[in-house]
């Protein structure tokens, strides 16, 4: 991987972005998902950072989590004290130089921020959708995608990059139009999930379902089933973590106490963390929209859809350059299942390179400042854009 080494610079900030919105899919041409249903209209939430060339050869698709949003990096106001979720990646000077590059990052479509959602008005009632929401997969949401792209003129993307569910997301592109991408970053994701993956998901959604404030997902204009995604949350935020960070920052040791209580309260540091992360959780994430979600990365199989159960065959469509990165502390998607990707992608003579980066954050460890990770997407992305 040293040739994609290069050393690291700080960079800036983006500054001030906005949260833009294309609509597509009116009535009577609604968007068909693969679950046979079709919905419409259907609005993206999307922003942009960079400038787009003459040449439109400069586009970056950026690819969110499962939780996350379009607001990668920058600020919507000046006394804004936490930018977007990846502004350690993205900004001048960064590992996705936005002097070089136009930064695209979409919401996707069964989430709350922006986008066509559960939490959504459903046209045909004139309230949110709730569980009348259809079911999504991965490659509606790339559908979606493809569609604001198109919108924009955009023919070809220079490097899609994504982490987690975002990953996944890249392979599906790569998959289904494999004419459009050059190149491709998928980062701790897998191209289907583990039992044990499916397992942690089955909980949190029955965490949500079994809240008496659920009420079949129609909960909108009363009480939310807060406490079902709370608990949601925090078993989804075990999983992000890795038994190395939690042992170095919490430990057994205790929360403003000096001694066992003897109640069923958090004693623990790390019983009151993951309280904490389950409230800001319901500030501003719907429960439907998690319930879709990870439904919809369960049911992904990129073998299973595109190759009759054969990765090489699955790759064998692609036509991308890519950077796959594993965490070493990842057991949410450990490093066997990339290495697998990888040994499928090679099987399929494709151009790939492969990084295993040593951390001890576990699965969120894509979301942390990390030189090696900076540098290895810095150098890949300048490589691709070589060739373009």
């Amino acid at each position: 991987m040293s040739e994609y080494i290069e050393q690291n610079q700080t960079g800036g900030s983006v500054g001030i972005v906005a949260k833009q919105f294309f609509t597509f899919a009116e009535p009577p041409d609604l968007l068909n998902l693969e679950s046979k249903s079709s919905i419409g209209p259907v609005i993206i939430a999307y922003e942009t950072c960079g400038t787009l060339n003459p040449e439109k050869s400069n586009v970056i698709l950026v690819l969110h989590a499962l939780s996350g949003d379009s607001h990668v990096a920058g600020y919507y106001d000046p006394k804004d004290t936490k930018p977007g979720w990846w502004d350690i990646m993205v900004g001048p000077g960064k590992g996705i130089d936005t002097d070089k590059y136009f930064v695209i990052c979409s919401n996707i479509i069964g989430s709350c921020a922006g986008s066509t959602g559960p939490s959504s008005i459903n046209p045909e009632t004139d309230k949110e959708y709730g569980t009348l929401f259809p079911h999504i997969t991965v490659g509606d949401m790339v559908e979606t995608q493809k569609a604001l792209i198109d919108h924009l003129k955009i023919k070809s993307i220079l490097s899609l990059i994504g982490g987690s569910v975002g990953g996944m997301q890249v392979l599906e592109w790569c998959v289904r139009y494999p004419d459009m991408v050059k190149s491709a970053i998928p980062l701790a994701t897998t191209t289907k999930h583990s039992a044990l993956a499916i397992a942690f998901n089955e909980v949190a959604r029955q965490a949500i379902m079994a809240d008496p404030n659920w009420n079949q997902g129609h909960y909108y204009s009363g009480k939310k089933p807060d406490m079902g995604l709370a608990i949601a949350r925090m078993i989804g935020h075990i999983t992000y973590l890795s038994d190395e960070s939690m042992r170095l920052k919490f430990g057994r040791k205790l929360q403003n106490r000096s001694a066992l209580s003897f109640e069923f309260g958090a004693e623990f540091q790390v019983e009151s963390y993951l309280q904490h992360q389950g409230n800001k959780f319901i500030e501003r994430f719907d429960a439907n929209s998690f319930l879709y979600i990870t439904k919809a990365a369960d049911y992904f199989d990129l073998a299973g859809q595109y190759g009759s159960g054969s990765l090489v065959n699955a790759f064998s469509k692609c036509k991308s350059k890519f950077l796959v990165v594993s965490y070493t502390s990842d057991w949410l998607y450990p490093t066997y299942q990339s290495k697998e990707m990888v040994k499928a992608m090679k099987k399929s003579n494709m151009d790939v390179s492969f990084c295993e980066i040593d951390a001890q954050w576990g699965h969120d460890a894509f979301l942390l400042p990390n030189d090696r990770l900076d540098n290895l997407i810095r150098g890949f992305l300048r490589s691709a854009s070589n060739e373009t």
